[in-house]
């Protein structure tokens, strides 16, 4: 049987350069599988940063970052991108969406890439989502709030140990970011996945199984 914790931050440094103090300084958590946290804190507070740090798109100065058995150290060019590939999904603010693929073609793409695509998960995804009737349209004929859900699909079509999460529901409206939500945590826990969902909203936050705050690059 796997282990409880997946995720395990220790000690977590990041510094960019030219900066007169650490976006991170010292930052320590863990996070079970399946279980949910929210990361609050004011813009500039390092969250953004330590989803990246997190989903091995950048480089910490010192501590480290276990996955399960993996410890991000260790890792190469090579072996970041199989592990972001194969147990890592990623849901942005921005939706990231690929213009030129249908929404059909964008919620398989991850899953597809890792060679995992399961189309009965996949087809139940479109339909908790509300987006039977659109996997034949482009990202540019959705509204935001369909867009996101495409993103949401995804991600979770990979069901991933992580799911990483910034700021999801930011560039929509508070009715449609509450349904959206709903549909985040109901379908993360059906993949199984953990999450860490970074948000300045307390609203948000306030749904997940915990909460943790960081502040000037320390956790509070």
């Amino acid at each position: 049987m796997d282990p409880p914790v997946l995720l395990t931050l220790t000690d977590l440094t990041k510094t960019y350069p030219g900066a007169d103090r650490p976006v991170l300084a010292g930052v320590t958590l863990t996070l079970d599988r399946g279980q949910s946290l929210a990361l609050t804190g004011e813009s500039g507070s390092g969250k953004s940063t330590l989803l990246h740090l997190t989903a091995a798109l950048d480089a910490f100065d010192n501590g480290e970052i276990t996955l399960g058995d993996t410890a991000y150290s260790t890792l190469t060019d090579t072996t970041r991108a199989a592990l972001r590939r194969d147990r890592l999904a990623l849901v942005f603010q921005q939706f990231n969406l690929v213009p030129s693929l249908t929404v059909a073609q964008n919620l398989a793409l991850h899953a597809r890439l890792a060679g995992r695509e399961e189309a009965d998960w996949t087809a139940h995804l479109t339909d908790r989502l509300g987006l039977t009737d659109l996997t034949h349209r482009y990202p540019e004929h959705l509204s935001g709030g369909q867009q996101q859900r495409v993103a949401i699909g995804r991600a979770l079509a990979l069901r991933p140990a992580l799911l990483l999460a910034d700021e999801p529901t930011g560039s929509l409206d508070e009715a449609t970011s509450d349904t959206v939500m709903a549909l985040l945590l109901d379908l993360v826990a059906e993949a199984g996945s953990a999450l860490l969902l970074a948000t300045h909203s307390p609203r948000i936050a306030g749904l997940l199984d915990r909460q943790t705050h960081l502040s000037r690059g320390t956790l509070t």
